[in-house]
């Protein structure tokens, strides 16, 4: 309470005025008590929000191939309770040939893991605001299981079953969390003809975009779906509590070096249209004062782990592996870093950090640094133990402040337990996940060449959910060149130089 400044009264009078006071005081303390829970009066405000942050959640609905008929059949209403049906008797032969035919190197989502994650979820953070999911939602060698068990199918009855299979898993997260909003982006996965092919100003964008759309917020819906219709991309505004916030979703899958339309050949028109529409909403954002969040599925950048898996000589002149065809897409986000204050991609399944810098060819002078934030998969198909992120954003500045990611105990949902892995705030004694930040991580793992202390401990214990390895400790150094250089000129001089 401000002190007030009186001149001292009169004797006679400061008797009467004291009383006064003191009724004008217990009033306004009385109105106050009225007008504020009891339960808030000594807490300090909360300045940040709870939401999810999930992706490559890769849901297998041929684990019980015997059930599938019954799925293709039957509308996505009815599905819930054939997957929840007890198992076939042949549940376990039957998968496990499934798997041998399409040479899987893993076990995807099933729906008991499914029903088991929602559930942690929900118990962990039920007041969530909104969700994210940065692609992949549907499981590995899709098309070869369906071809598979259907071998005289139609591609429009494969497209069909692909939709009703994101239907089915969107329908969940709605009723799992009902009237949150829930942003989601496709990855390489999700297409109605294949992995990696995907036709722009399709039917199945068309009606994807339907699906998705029912988890935004109302007034986002129809421009969502007309956005959609022509490359599985959009732009929404972020619901309140979230301020001034865009968040713009890419469809990245056009950008990678494997991509294909359905009849197996390239598209570049659909390369450039998604670069302009791109640019026109970054610079729209940028008018209008907006904070920006985008969202993929494949990262820009080096794929470290592959360019060491296929030996690849940088410092010899080989070019390192990389996630997406050209810089393009990551200087469009260092050029509009202003207003940018978080990327959000995934597809290795790994919890990883990455910091876009104004390296490229195409980056305009004085652009900065995106921090991006790489999402760990809900799928154990790589060995991993599911999970998923639960993240404190600032809903006014729009910067991601802390978040913790939960792992479960198993890669079943069988009796499964969900605890936190890690938290970020904990582990890396930092108030936010920014540029500012990042580039001090970056910093302290570059010059931890041996990958012995602390700080990069931390961070390979955590790389690979629930493994207790060490598969980055024998090519930290070049691991490490990944998180800040994008482009195979500026990694290659980075490997090349570490430790000199």
């Amino acid at each position: 309470m401000n002190s007030l400044t009186r001149f001292l009264p009169p004797r006679a009078c400061k008797l009467k005025i004291a009383a006064a006071f003191a009724c004008l005081l217990i009033a306004t303390i009385c109105a106050n008590a009225q007008s504020a829970p009891l339960d808030h009066a000594v807490e300090p405000a909360i300045h940040t929000i709870p939401a999810f942050i999930i992706s490559d959640v890769h849901f297998d609905p041929f684990h019980d191939p015997a059930k599938v008929k019954s799925l293709v059949a039957a509308p996505v209403t009815e599905w819930k309770s054939i997957l929840a049906a007890p198992a076939s008797r042949d549940q376990e032969t039957a998968f496990a040939s499934l798997q041998q035919t399409c040479h899987a190197r893993g076990v995807d989502t099933s729906f008991m893991l499914l029903r088991s994650s929602l559930r942690a979820m929900q118990a962990r953070q039920p007041n969530a605001k909104f969700m994210v999911i940065s692609g992949d939602l549907i499981g590995h060698a899709f098309t070869c299981r369906y071809s598979t068990l259907f071998p005289d199918s139609t591609p429009e009855q494969y497209q069909s079953f692909v939709l009703k299979t994101i239907g089915f898993l969107v329908r969940e997260l709605r009723t799992t969390f009902p009237g949150m909003p829930i942003y989601i982006s496709l990855g390489n996965n999700d297409s109605g003809c294949g992995d990696y092919q995907l036709d722009a100003n399709s039917t199945f964008l068309a009606e994807a975009g339907k699906i998705i759309a029912e988890v935004l917020p109302p007034s986002q819906r129809e421009d969502a779906i007309k956005q959609f219709a022509a490359g599985g991309y959009y732009s929404v505004s972020m619901a309140a509590p979230m301020h001034s916030t865009r968040l713009i979703i890419v469809n990245d899958l056009f950008f990678s070096p494997k991509y294909a339309t359905c009849s197996g050949k390239p598209d570049t028109d659909a390369v450039s249209a998604q670069l302009d529409w791109l640019d026109q909403q970054l610079a729209k954002a940028q008018a209008a004062g907006e904070k920006v969040w985008v969202m993929g599925h494949i990262p820009p950048g080096i794929d470290p782990y592959s360019t060491a898996a296929k030996f690849k000589n940088v410092c010899g002149g080989d070019k390192p592996v990389t996630f997406l065809s050209g810089n393009k897409m990551a200087d469009l986000l260092v050029d509009h870093s202003e207003n940018i204050k978080l990327g959000i991609f995934a597809h290795t399944h790994m919890d990883e950090m990455r910091l876009l810098q104004p390296d490229g060819k195409d980056a305009q002078p004085g652009a900065s640094p995106v921090a991006v934030k790489m999402v760990s998969s809900i799928s154990p198909v790589d060995g991993n133990n599911p999970s998923f992120t639960i993240a404190r954003v600032n809903p006014s500045s729009a910067i991601l402040e802390d978040y913790e990611v939960i792992a479960a105990s198993n890669q079943t949902g069988m009796a499964t337990k969900w605890s936190r892995e890690y938290d970020f705030r904990e582990t890396y004694h930092e108030a936010e996940f920014s540029p500012a930040t990042l580039n001090k991580l970056i910093g302290k793992f570059r010059a931890d060449s041996n990958a012995s202390a602390n700080v990069s401990k931390a961070y390979i214990r955590d790389y690979f959910v629930g493994d207790a390895s060490r598969e980055l400790t024998p090519f930290w150094q070049p691991y490490v060149c990944a998180l800040d250089h994008q482009t195979a000129k500026s990694y290659a001089a980075c490997v090349c130089t570490a430790g000199n």
